[in-house]
């Protein structure tokens, strides 16, 4: 069979239960041979060969009952850069992009107010470390930071399998990095340091929605979806704020000094996420993310 055969009859079996079939086809090709997009283009009548072909077949049944792309090929783009992602790991969201913006707005601000100290950096509920990542990289490279000046980062997560992708997405990425650290972690339990700037994109949807969500097969870890869980694992309200509402206390107990504070929520439950902050006397701002959906909680 060849690629262009191949592909018209993955996207014929895609259409009814994928949004976007041509993209999934074309993608599943270039993982199976490593290819570029012209690539691609450039050996459509290349024959597939046996082992590719049944690797292939098996991934568009995986995609027939709802598995996602990313966990199928195992990576993920996201900020520009590439991620190893397993179902241990929420895969990478453009959403959460703007974190990772004002994560470095906030930092270089602050680097350029105490210009002899270096920041501390937490990212509680790091899953599979894109956001510190994201930013550390771009701090070294977009941002000519040198590497003796960059912030050291604690990358924090209740799930030792997540912190396995974690510290596999910072070898390939910042290999030989002396500014990242790992830790397991209850929320802040095991972390007696104060840091400069917290960021957390921690689980904050309704215990009821993530139900919904999961029938569809995407095959996403409960842990990093239901908000509604407390300290001791058992079930909170159903807001999704219940995991949010053990953070914020204590990440304030953990901020240094004219710190800031960045989480991630969804849009339903971003205002009373605000609400949370304030009553523990934070200085408040909600940021938008690209689709203009309220994302983003700051606190200082």
């Amino acid at each position: 069979m060849k690629i262009s055969e191949f592909k018209k009859s993955a996207v014929d079996n895609l259409t009814p239960f994928s949004t976007t079939p041509q993209l999934d086809a074309d993608v599943l090709i270039q993982h199976a041979f490593s290819y570029s997009k012209t690539e691609l283009l450039l050996n459509r009548d290349k024959p597939i060969d046996n082992e590719k072909l049944a690797w292939l077949n098996d991934a568009v049944s995986k995609r027939k009952k709802g598995f996602p792309i990313a966990y199928i090929i195992c990576h993920k783009e996201f900020y520009g850069y590439d991620f190893f992602v397993t179902p241990a790991v929420l895969i990478p969201k453009p959403d959460t992009e703007i974190l990772v913006e004002r994560a470095i707005d906030t930092i270089i601000t602050k680097m350029e107010v105490q210009q002899n100290k270096i920041l501390t950096v937490c990212d509680m509920c790091t899953g599979s470390g894109c956001i510190a990542l994201s930013v550390l990289k771009s701090l070294k490279e977009n941002h000519d930071i040198p590497e003796n000046m960059l912030p050291k980062f604690t990358l924090a997560d209740i799930s030792q399998p997540a912190l396995e992708i974690a510290k596999k997405n910072a070898d390939s990425l910042l290999p030989q990095t002396d500014r990242v650290r790992f830790i397991q972690t209850n929320l802040f339990e095991m972390l007696p340091h104060s840091f400069d700037v917290i960021l957390s994109n921690p689980p904050y949807i309704p215990h009821k929605m993530v139900d919904v969500l999961l029938k569809d097969g995407r095959g996403e870890p409960r842990l990093a979806l239901d908000g509604d869980v407390k300290p001791d694992r058992t079930r909170g309200g159903d807001d999704g704020l219940e995991i949010i509402r053990n953070l914020i206390p204590q990440a304030k107990a953990h901020l240094s000094p004219r710190g800031t504070i960045l989480i991630e929520t969804g849009e339903y439950n971003a205002e009373n996420a605000e609400k949370i902050a304030q009553s523990f006397g934070f200085k408040t701002r909600i940021h938008k993310d690209l689709e203009g959906q309220l994302r983003i909680v700051e606190m200082e």
